[in-house]
C-alpha cells in the first residue's frame, strides 16, 4: 500500500483503563485524525477509550463509522448515535472483516482482550501476505511494553521468525503517531 491513508480503524478498549493518559491520548488521536481529513473507524461505542476518540474526531469535524454486533447491542452497550455511518453485524468475526475492508491502516491504543484480538488478526493476516496495511501502535505510559517484550520472547524462542513480514510502527506520543501516519 502506497499514498495518503484517508481512512484508519481505531482499536482501543471499551473501558477507560486506571491511567487518565489513555483517555487524553484517545482524544488527541480521534481530534487528529478529524484534523488531518482521515476517517475514523471503530467499534461503534459510546464508552471508554473508543467513545473517547470517538467524540473528539467529530468534536473536530472529522468523519466516523461505528461497527458493532447484534450481541452487543443486546447487552444494550451505549452505542454512538452522531456518526455518519452506523452498521450492526451478525458478529465479531463479521466485524472486524468491515472494519478491515473500509480502513487503510489501523491504530493501536490501550486496552483488553477485544482489542488484543483484533491486532493479533491483522499481525496474521500480514504474516502469511493477505494484507500489508499497516499497523500503528500509541505506546501511552509503555501499556504494550509487555507486548513487545512478548514478541521479541517468541523471535527469541523460534516463533516469530521473519519480522519483515510485519508493517507495525510504535509512538510513544499522538503527535509522532500521527507524523508517522500521515508520512506513511
Amino acid at each position: 500500500m502506497s499514498g495518503r491513508l484517508k481512512s484508519m480503524a481505531v482499536y482501543c478498549g471499551h473501558q477507560f483503563g486506571n491511567n487518565p493518559a489513555y483517555a487524553r491520548d484517545a482524544a488527541r488521536i480521534g481530534e487528529m485524525l478529524a484534523k488531518n481529513g482521515i476517517r475514523m473507524v471503530f467499534g461503534g461505542g459510546n464508552v471508554g477509550l473508543m467513545g473517547t476518540a470517538a467524540n473528539a474526531a467529530l468534536a473536530a469535524g472529522g468523519h466516523v463509522t461505528g461497527i458493532t454486533t447484534h450481541d452487543v447491542v443486546a447487552k444494550q452497550e451505549p452505542l454512538h448515535d452522531n456518526l455518519d455511518c452506523f452498521e450492526i453485524t451478525d458478529g465479531v468475526n463479521e466485524r472486524k472483516q468491515k472494519m478491515y475492508d473500509l480502513s487503510d491502516g489501523f491504530i493501536i491504543l490501550p486496552g483488553g482482550t477485544g482489542t488484543l484480538n483484533e491486532l493479533t488478526d491483522i499481525m496474521t493476516m500480514q504474516q502469511i501476505g493477505e494484507t500489508t496495511k499497516p499497523l500503528f501502535f500509541m505506546n501511552t505510559e509503555n501499556f504494550w511494553a509487555p507486548f513487545a517484550r512478548l514478541m521479541v520472547h517468541m523471535k527469541r524462542t523460534g516463533f516469530f521468525v521473519r519480522p519483515e513480514d510485519y508493517n507495525m510502527h510504535g509512538a510513544n506520543t499522538p503527535d509522532e503517531l500521527m507524523e508517522k501516519v500521515l508520512n506513511y
